[in-house]
């Protein structure tokens, strides 16, 4: 069945999803299929980032580390030429497009010192902790009155 759409808005989404509680929507709005979904976890010695990139194949994801922040691109193409040999299609609801997410890790953490793996649609970054050294103060000579 063809269902209508506003504005890229199915508008029988919240009618027909009446069973399943809709906990995405509640934090992300009405893009939440666009969201990275990310867990991250502290541990002793850093930062455990895991982020839910289904259907994307690892050539299609960059990491990048620029002035301190860590920022996750994906991409993946719709190639809208594409049709099933037995027809055409009627819903497509798979994600086509980019998104991008961003962390501030700050300045001292190196591009070798994180390490990233994907694997099962999860990628799977570690993040090692630092600490900023605070500026010790220079040694000046107190003027003394009298």
């Amino acid at each position: 069945m063809l269902m209508p759409s506003i504005f890229g808005e199915n508008l029988f989404d919240d009618w027909m999803d009446f069973s399943f509680p809709d906990i995405d929507r509640a934090l992300y709005g009405k893009h939440a299929n666009h969201v990275m979904k990310t867990d991250v976890k502290e541990t002793e010695n850093g930062y455990e980032v895991d982020v839910d990139l289904p259907g994307f194949k690892k050539d299609e994801i960059k990491v990048m580390l620029d002035n301190g922040y860590l920022t996750i691109n994906a991409a993946k193409g719709l190639d809208k030429d594409e049709k099933d040999k037995e027809g055409k299609y009627i819903r497509r609801e798979r994600y086509a497009g980019s998104m991008s997410r961003s962390f501030y890790v700050g300045p001292q953490v190196k591009n070798d010192e994180v390490h990233a793996r994907f694997e099962d649609g999860i990628l799977r970054l570690q993040v090692p902790k630092r600490q900023e050294t605070p500026e010790l103060p220079k040694h000046e000579p107190i003027a003394i009155e009298g």
